[in-house]
């Protein structure tokens, strides 16, 4: 008997979750928003992930959040997504926030760092080192919302038409580069421009750029660059982790309730885990795939690193002194790095 009674105590205990549950979605007023996606939704790794973050709201709000995505240009050009979600004409957008660093350079440092850290380290300082909330800062002045909405393994360094033997052979290269690293190539002499995502093959296959960088092998094989430069490049010394980000506009931000911002956070802590795990476990077959196709595969030599590392560290200082912003970023992801480094050198094998 007392085994009925507790059985129906967990009955009406789930019953009444249950509806708690429903009644907090209920009690939610839907709210549409249109999403830009940065990338076309063709492309490997990137396509199915931004795919998946409407579908996942949608889902984890009962449809309280109605989201709809879009392609790129669809609605704005993806490389004007900050102003137009900043001026509330785009509710809000899945992006880098790389693409900001004509506004200022310190944008890049929220995206991806040259040499910079693995995949836990980088979420560590975001998490709890202060990252994300240098990140959302610096965003609210350009009257946007961030979330951290994306977290990519490293990448390829480049896809080149020539074999690259020496510093000498990138001088007078034009090549399509992202973030800080395209100042890296700037100093050996590399005349770098940001095309997105859709731009590039064309770009690459007319010769107004004889060489680029995108992503990893998963993606990149997507859009087709081996079909004009058979030199693959690795490792992605200026991208060994990147951090997407959803942008929203502060009118529509404040529409959400409370209930409805925390959806949208573990959903983008949940895209996190899931686009990261993806990417690592697609880029064996990729890269089997791309040497099929006659593409010649190529480890940079340590003096080639360590010519990158050097001007590195230049741009680093330079962007540090020019920009308030990014010294800020930079200095505390260089603190939270040193205290970082005891822990990375004891805790993982070298």
């Amino acid at each position: 008997m007392a085994l009925k009674k507790l059985a129906a105590v967990a009955v009406a205990v789930g019953m009444a979750f249950g509806s708690f549950g429903s009644d907090a979605n209920a009690a939610d007023k839907k709210v549409r928003a249109q999403m830009g996606f940065a990338f076309p939704t063709t492309t490997g790794l990137l396509g199915p992930t931004e795919m998946r973050l409407v579908k996942m709201l949608r889902d984890m709000s009962g449809g309280s959040i109605d989201v709809k995505g879009f392609e790129p240009g669809a609605l704005v050009p993806a490389n004007q997504y900050l102003d137009a979600v900043g001026n509330g004409s785009l509710d809000m957008a899945w992006t880098v926030s790389g693409f900001w660093t004509g506004k200022d350079i310190a944008f890049a440092m929220y995206a991806s760092v040259p040499f910079g850290p693995g995949a836990g380290e980088y979420m560590a300082w975001f998490k709890h080192g202060g990252g994300t909330k240098l990140m959302k800062e610096l965003h609210a002045k350009y009257n946007v919302e961030v979330i951290p909405c994306g977290l990519i393994s490293p990448e390829a360094s480049g896809w080149f038409r020539k074999e690259i033997k020496s510093v000498e052979d990138l001088k007078g290269l034009k090549m399509r580069f992202f973030g800080l690293g395209a100042n890296v190539m700037q100093k050996l002499g590399v005349s770098t421009q940001l095309l997105q995502a859709g731009e590039i093959f064309q770009a690459l296959q007319l010769g107004t750029i004889d060489a680029t960088e995108f992503s990893m092998p998963m993606m990149d094989l997507t859009l087709g660059f081996h079909q004009v430069a058979k030199h693959y490049y690795f490792p992605g010394w200026h991208q060994q982790t990147t951090v997407n980000e959803l942008i929203i506009s502060k009118k529509k931000w404040a529409e959400f309730s409370d209930a409805q911002k925390a959806i949208i956070e573990t959903a983008c802590d949940a895209l996190m885990l899931q686009q990261f795990a993806e990417g690592e476990a697609g880029q064996g077959k990729a890269l089997t795939e791309i040497k099929a196709k006659g593409v010649t595969l190529h480890r940079w030599s340590p003096e080639m690193l360590g010519h990158f590392e050097k001007a590195w560290n230049e741009v680093a200082a330079e962007q540090a002194a020019k920009s308030p912003e990014f010294k800020k970023a930079w200095d505390s992801y260089a603190a939270f790095r040193k205290e970082y480094a005891i822990w990375k050198d004891l805790g993982y094998l070298q």
